[in-house]
């Protein structure tokens, strides 16, 4: 069976995220696993620590079948608490895990997709994974592809789930459901202006989150969604 994960900061985790987190379950029939990033070594973390993010990941999926939190990122971070985690890192340890002819699939928004020819040795991702891909309304990606990423991924679009489950890694598929207008930046924004941004996330992050009065008096700046 293809295992499918979602990594990102989830800073904090809300209900876009949820929604692209559940469409992929049901669209492709298989559980998703939330990965939060860890802390990044040498400087502030984000708005909430790695603990906390985790923390308020496990309150949003407590109901949801199909979606789970895997905390390896953070785990890894322990072990190794100087060094930078990058998406190649952890792929490596997954096939490590599961071998070399499991399907294994991660989930990303349009402008990831885009940005790929900047992370770290994204040639090599898809010997490693597929993607599934979360397009946002009016997203590029079928006209402003950059060259070097639209000559990579000219034979590896499919619009079967089914074909994915097949081989272990190299295609891209493009998930119907479009990602959300939700942002973490701008929740983030709310809570520190002291506007309402309850709605924008599932109940018990809300009260987790004033419980613990986190982001608040924190400047949103741009970042991760």
């Amino acid at each position: 069976m293809l295992q499918l994960f979602y990594g990102g900061t989830f800073d904090p985790i809300h209900n876009g995220h949820l929604a692209i987190a559940r469409a992929a379950r049901d669209e492709l029939s298989v559980p998703v696993r939330l990965m939060p990033a860890a802390d990044p070594p040498h400087r502030a973390p984000p708005g909430a620590s790695a603990v906390q993010r985790a923390r308020l990941l496990d309150l949003a999926v407590q109901d949801e079948a199909g979606l789970r939190v895997d905390r390896r990122e953070l785990l890894r971070a322990e072990r190794l608490p100087e060094a930078r985690s990058y998406t190649i890192d952890t792929l490596r340890e997954l096939r490590a895990e599961s071998g070399d002819a499991v399907p294994l699939a991660l989930l990303i928004g349009a402008d990831s997709l885009l940005g790929l020819p900047t992370w770290r040795e994204w040639r090599t991702l898809f010997g490693l994974t597929h993607f599934i891909v979360a397009d946002r309304p009016g997203s590029p990606l079928d006209v402003d592809l950059p060259g070097e990423l639209a000559d990579v991924l000219a034979s590896r679009w499919t619009s079967s789930p089914e074909v994915l489950g097949d081989v272990p890694a190299g295609l891209v598929y493009r998930l119907s459901h479009p990602l959300q207008p939700e942002s973490a930046t701008e929740i983030r924004r709310r809570i520190a202006a002291g506007q309402a941004w309850r709605h924008l996330v599932p109940a018990r992050v809300a009260e987790a989150i004033a419980d613990e009065r986190l982001y608040l008096g924190q400047a949103a700046g741009p970042g991760p969604l």
